[in-house]
């Protein structure tokens, strides 16, 4: 059986690229530094999966910023604005396309932004148009290639995001179906592979993940008549079609008449699969089991991924078999060995991305005789199954309870919207921010040195009180109508809460990518959740104290704490939304009772842990709704509770949106020109909504003009009075010259929308 990955952590052991990434766009390294950085991270990468075992090792699975958009510029998708940078040097117009351009003489907007699947990356979405020109750039493809198998040899394997997934995954600007586009991508597509070859690439690995989704009809077609066309066109090199992130469920007819040479399917998904897959392949076709989970962090159970393996043998045998994870390890923090800080215990439980290769290759040596590693796997496992760590009796008794309550307000939205403004008057289009404010570096300081005990727990409280009013005076002289107290003392919207409840536990150096140069430390929810007491309540009502105007309680909800961490495995992942809504619900009433009269509760990821699959949905939707109502229904209706939801396709989760009932939500539609508004509009959502006008993961600032004209749009869809000012997220990876003014700009936006209609 070969062994082989799908992709592997591209930011470096301690974030290399993180930091080359930002100092070069801060002007502070030049292109050769960057460079040679990048080069020396991928050379780790290569050389640390040899020397694991692995037999097909991926190479041009790295990028400087993202997969998707490294497609864009190799196949010359790149939209018309950016017509003025063609000719500048590739990498200045990848970023631009990225995080758009704004100078003396250019201002141009980077490309809409959403999440991969339903993961916390994310991916910078194609712009097609129907008479798309595609135009092949194959030079980094190839250069990446030779370099790799320069150190490599025959194991260097290319990755491809296949020309299906490519079309599917963008968006069309202007009237027409983008699968039409896929014969001008497949000339291209061919003479690719062809290039590689000749070059020596003995495997080619191409990535079809949307093949786990429901495909209409014409799409299926697509795919068969692409990858016959492939067949035909390409000689001399064998290719692995590869699925991910669930089951190929009726997909899977179509997959396995496909012409290629090799198959990988997640069985961490979807192990059911499997005997379909064997009474129905080929009998050229081989089969790449997935079975090291790429997105969480627990040990692989042995027995169970050895149950497969020897299922896939008897039916198949074992020299049609290959085994690997379930999907690139992008998505998992890169060593366990990095982290000397974890209990001993909890840490025997666990396997980041450098530890799973050893895994693959734990259980190909098991199958070769050597009993003793599936011994210790086997203790280790049960070792977590029967720990006292994981359990606890008060918190589950108490969820029975509230299993049972109906979780409603006390009256629907138009009465408690009278209560709230007669509590709070506010004018039309009301401007607030969503939370956080800039983290500067004096700020990180102070936090590293409260964490190191350089600082005691008063010095620490005063440095950060010192931030908040200096926040919440600003705040007041920009004119806005709803205060943020920023969010100081927070690293991070999950992290922070993970610190403060039991059954999380926290990593030094378990970072993953979320998108460029942006990552985040998920983390690890090993055992049943509960809340020692008030998390946000001192810095909240501090703020409060320091102005007459309304001061949001900032909370992050139970789906996002979820969705956002690596969650325990050992029991549904409802019931550990419960537990967690708990303890939110706990603190929501703490912030009430304090006098907090607006209360915040993200739900960023709730449309992101949206199944794959239409017939999962139902089932998650109830849950992931009925954990947001547990942490809101105890409030007074004079009480008003917003939420915010991160990049994401609304349309099909809208009716659950206003489910939740929460009294003001706010959203990103900066990026998609308030096009994410038209479903709220058709839907006629109920509620009060804030569509985001100032696009934050772009360092442009937007101009006055701008913003009005997007509020302008959105009043053509939302009634007048239901509608908030804000920006698309959180500020706190932006710095604060370019977050003043952008706010300031956003503030006379509102300003001369309400002069307008009053």
């Amino acid at each position: 059986m070969l062994l082989h990955n799908l992709g592997y952590p591209r930011i470096g052991e301690k974030r290399q690229l993180k930091w080359a990434l930002e100092k070069y766009w801060a002007g502070k390294i030049d292109d050769a530094t960057l460079k040679a950085t990048v080069l020396t991270i991928k050379k780790q990468n290569w050389l640390l999966q040899a020397k694991a075992g692995i037999d097909l090792i991926p190479c041009n699975d790295y990028s400087l910023y993202d997969h998707v958009l490294d497609s864009c510029l190799m196949l010359g998708v790149i939209p018309p604005r950016f017509e003025p940078l063609q000719n500048l040097p590739k990498q200045a117009l990848y970023f631009a396309m990225a995080r758009g351009l704004q100078n003396e003489n250019l201002d141009i907007k980077p490309l809409e932004m959403t999440k991969w699947f339903d993961t916390n990356y994310h991916y910078l979405v194609p712009e097609f148009l129907p008479d798309q020109n595609f135009q092949l750039d194959d030079t980094r493809i190839i250069e990446d290639f030779e370099l790799a198998k320069s150190l490599l040899g025959k194991k260097a394997k290319p990755v491809l995001l296949g020309p299906l997934s490519f079309l599917l995954l963008g968006k069309e600007k202007a009237e027409f179906d983008r699968i039409e586009l896929i014969d001008q991508l497949v000339p291209l597509y061919s003479t690719l592979l062809n290039k590689l070859s000749k070059r020596g690439a003995e495997w080619i690995q191409i990535d079809e993940p949307v093949l786990v989704l429901d495909l209409s009809e014409k799409v299926k077609a697509a795919f068969q008549k692409t990858y016959q066309k492939l067949a035909e066109q390409v000689s001399g090199t064998k290719v692995i079609l590869t699925t991910y992130f669930e089951g190929l469920g009726d997909n899977l007819n179509v997959v396995l008449r496909l012409p290629v040479q090799a198959l990988h399917v997640d069985l961490v998904r979807d192990p059911d699969q499997l005997e379909s897959i064997i009474a129905m392949a080929p009998s050229h076709l081989l089969l790449s089991l997935g079975l090291i989970d790429g997105r969480n962090i627990w040990k692989n159970d042995y027995r169970k991924s050895l149950t497969l393996i020897n299922r896939a043998i008897q039916g198949i045998g074992s020299e049609r078999l290959l085994i690997a994870p379930s999907c690139s390890l992008l998505h998992c923090p890169n060593d366990l060995e990095l982290e000397t800080k974890i209990d001993s215990q909890l840490k025997g439980w666990m396997a980041f991305a450098k530890q799973k290769l050893h895994e693959l290759n734990d259980l190909k040596q098991i199958i070769e005789g050597e009993t003793h590693l599936l011994e210790a796997n086997t203790q280790a496992i049960q070792n977590r199954k029967s720990s006292l760590k994981v359990n606890n009796a008060e918190v589950r008794q108490r969820l029975q309870h509230y299993e049972q309550l109906a979780l409603d307000r006390t009256h629907p939205f138009p009465a408690r919207r009278g209560m709230q403004r007669e509590q709070i008057p506010l004018p039309l289009f009301p401007t607030t921010t969503i939370g956080s404010l800039p983290q500067t570096d004096d700020l990180r300081q102070i936090r590293a040195k409260f964490k190191a005990g350089e600082l005691s727990s008063e010095q620490y409280k005063h440095l950060i009180r010192e931030k908040i009013v200096e926040a919440i005076h600003w705040q007041e002289e920009i004119g806005l109508d709803v205060l943020v107290h920023g969010e100081f003392e927070r690293n991070d919207m999950v992290e922070y809460f993970g610190e403060l409840l039991e059954g999380f536990v926290i990593t030094e150096h378990g970072w993953v990518q979320s998108y460029g140069s942006r990552c985040v430390k998920p983390p690890i929810i090993f055992g049943d959740v509960n809340r020692r007491g008030d998390m946000t309540v001192e810095w909240i009502t501090f703020a409060a104290s320091q102005t007459q105007k309304p001061v949001k309680g900032m909370l992050t909800g139970p789906v996002t704490l979820l969705q956002w961490s690596f969650c325990r495995d050992d029991q549904p992942r409802a019931q550990t939304a419960f537990q967690i809504a708990l303890a939110i619900r706990d603190e929501v009433l703490a912030l009430e009772k304090a006098g907090i009269k607006i209360i915040q509760i993200d739900e960023a990821a709730l449309r992101e842990g949206l199944p794959l699959r239409t017939r999962h949905r139902e089932d998650y939707l109830k849950w992931a709704v009925r954990a947001f109502k547990l942490c809101t229904s105890g409030v007074r209706d004079s009480t008003q509770i917003h939420t915010h939801m991160c990049y994401s396709y609304f349309n099909d989760i809208i009716e659950s949106i206003a489910a939740m009932d929460a009294d003001v939500i706010t959203i990103e539609t900066s990026r998609s020109q308030m096009d994410l508004l038209e479903v709220f509009s058709s839907f006629k959502y109920p509620n009060e909504i804030g569509p985001g006008v100032y696009d934050i993961h772009s360092p442009r600032v937007p101009r006055v003009d701008e913003m009005v004209e997007l509020l302008q749009k959105a009043t053509e869809r939302i009634p007048l009075e239901n509608l908030w000012v804000n920006p698309d997220c959180g500020l706190k990876t932006r710095n604060w010259p370019e977050t003043k003014e952008a706010l300031r700009n956003m503030v006379q936006a509102a300003k001369l929308l309400s002069q307008k209609f009053s």
